[in-house]
C-alpha cells in the first residue's frame, strides 16, 4: 500500500507552530513504520499490539499535555490533538489506548488525586511501565452514568467497593483502575467519588469482552469488584463534584476523539485517492470517472470541515475558552463525518475493500464504536439541543 500523504486543502499547516509540525511528522513516521506493518494481523487476531506500549512511552504521547514535573511531555492541547489524529490514522485501537491512558486515567489522577497518587502513578503511566483503565460505564448504565449501582461503603480503615463496569478499554491488561462509585450520604461525603484501585487488589477482576465486531485490535473488558477493600488513601480527594468530575474526564477524551476521527478519515481518503489513480477499469483509472471524482470531492470537503473545527477547538482549549458543548459538537460532527468517509472509501475500493490488506473497512468497523463511545451521537445531539433551547430532553 502507498504511504500516507497529507491532505491540507486550506493550508492549515501554515498555522501550526514548528514544534506542532515536528510532533505531527514524528508521530506520523512512527505510525508508518511501527503500526502499519502489524496492524492488519493484530486486527485479524483480535489482539492489542502490546509490544508498542514502551515505544509509545518513549515517544512521549502518554499524557502528553500534562506537566513535565510528573514525567509527562507538557505539550499544548493542539499538539495533543495532532498526536491523536496521527495515531488514529493507524488504528482507532491505538488511539483509544493512548486516549484512555492519558485523558481518562492520568488526567483524573492529576486533576483530582492527592500528591502521593500523582507521584506514585503519573511517571509510570507516562512511560507505559504501568497501564491504566477508567471505570465509569456499567452494563445497564451507559448513557446515564448518574444511575450507576457500583457502591463505595465507608469502613473503619477506608472503603469497600462492590459493582461492575462494562466496555472498559485496557481493562484486562491494566495495573491500575480509576473507578467511579456511589458513596451515598455519609457525613460530609456524598455522591459519586473516584478511587485509584491497583488491579491486584483482592476482589478486583477483569475479563475480556467477547463477540466484538469492532475495535478488534483493542483490549476491551468487563470489570468486577467484589468486596474490594481499599485504604482511605485510594480516594481521590478532589473528586467531590458528583458526576461533574467524571464528565470532565470524558470532555478531555472527547476532545482527543474529535481529532482522532479526522485522522481515520484522512487515512481512508488517502487510500481511496491513491487507489482511484491506480485501479484501471474500462481501460482507464477509475479516478477519471465522474462518480469517483464526486465521491473524492465530497470526502475532501467533509475532512476539511473537520480539520478546521478541531484546529480552532484546540486553540480555544489552549486559551481556556473551550466549552464542553463545543467538544460535543466536534465529537459528534467528526465521528459522523469519519464513518461516512470510511464507508465511501470502502465502496470506492470495490471488492478489494473488504480485504485486510486495505485499511478502509477496518476503519469503518472501528468507527462504529468511536461513533458510540464517550457519549453516543444521539446523546451529543441532545446536549446541543439543550444548549440551543435551554430545555432538557434527557
Amino acid at each position: 500500500m502507498a504511504r500516507f500523504e497529507g491532505i491540507d486543502f486550506f493550508n492549515l499547516d501554515a498555522h501550526f507552530s514548528e514544534e506542532e509540525r515536528m510532533i505531527r511528522d514524528t508521530v506520523r513516521e512512527w505510525v508508518e513504520n511501527a503500526v502499519m506493518p502489524i496492524i492488519g494481523d493484530a486486527y485479524i487476531n483480535r489482539e492489542f499490539p502490546r509490544q508498542l506500549i514502551p515505544e509509545l512511552g518513549e515517544l512521549g504521547v502518554l499524557g502528553a499535555n500534562l506537566p513535565e514535573e510528573y514525567g509527562c511531555a507538557g505539550l499544548n492541547n493542539v499538539s495533543y490533538g495532532i498526536i491523536m489524529q496521527e495515531l488514529e490514522r493507524g488504528d482507532s485501537g491505538i488511539r483509544s489506548f493512548v486516549s484512555v491512558q492519558g485523558a481518562l486515567v492520568m488526567y483524573p489522577i492529576f486533576a483530582f488525586g492527592s500528591e502521593e497518587q500523582k507521584r506514585e502513578w503519573l511517571p509510570k503511566l507516562a512511560t507505559g511501565e504501568a497501564i491504566g483503565c477508567f471505570g465509569l460505564t456499567e452494563p445497564d448504565y451507559g448513557s446515564n452514568p448518574a444511575s450507576m449501582i457500583t457502591r463505595a461503603e465507608k469502613t473503619a480503615d477506608g472503603w469497600r467497593l462492590n459493582g461492575a463496569k462494562m466496555w472498559i478499554t485496557n481493562g484486562s491488561m491494566s495495573d491500575v483502575a480509576v473507578i467511579w462509585a456511589q458513596t451515598g450520604e455519609q457525613g460530609d461525603v456524598k455522591g459519586i467519588r473516584g478511587f485509584v484501585v491497583p488491579t491486584d487488589t483482592p476482589g478486583f477482576s477483569a475479563k475480556d469482552q467477547k463477540g466484538k465486531l469492532s475495535l478488534l485490535a483493542s483490549d476491551t473488558s468487563e470489570l468486577v469488584l467484589e468486596d474490594v477493600d481499599l485504604p482511605e488513601s485510594a480516594l481521590m480527594p478532589g473528586s467531590t463534584g458528583g458526576l461533574k468530575h467524571p464528565l470532565m474526564c470524558l470532555t478531555q477524551a472527547r476532545y482527543g476523539i474529535a481529532w482522532g476521527a479526522v485522522g481515520a478519515a484522512m487515512a481512508c481518503f488517502d487510500e481511496a485517492l491513491s487507489y482511484s489513480k491506480e485501479r484501471v477499469m474500462f481501460d482507464e483509472p477509475i479516478g477519471g470517472k465522474q462518480i469517483q471524482q464526486v465521491r473524492l470531492a465530497d470526502m475532501l470537503t467533509k475532512i476539511t470541515h473537520g480539520q478546521l473545527v478541531t484546529y480552532h477547538l484546540g486553540r480555544m482549549k489552549d486559551e481556556g475558552t473551550m466549552t464542553p458543548q463545543q467538544v460535543s459538537f466536534a465529537k459528534r460532527a467528526n465521528c459522523d463525518m469519519a464513518t461516512d468517509i470510511a464507508r465511501e472509501a470502502r465502496r470506492l475500493l470495490g471488492g478489494n475493500g473488504i480485504l485486510v490488506e486495505y485499511h478502509s473497512m477496518r476503519h469503518m468497523a472501528n468507527l462504529e464504536s468511536v461513533y458510540t463511545y464517550e457519549g453516543t451521537h444521539d446523546i451529543h445531539s441532545l446536549i446541543l439541543g439543550q444548549t440551543l433551547t435551554g430545555l432538557n430532553a434527557f
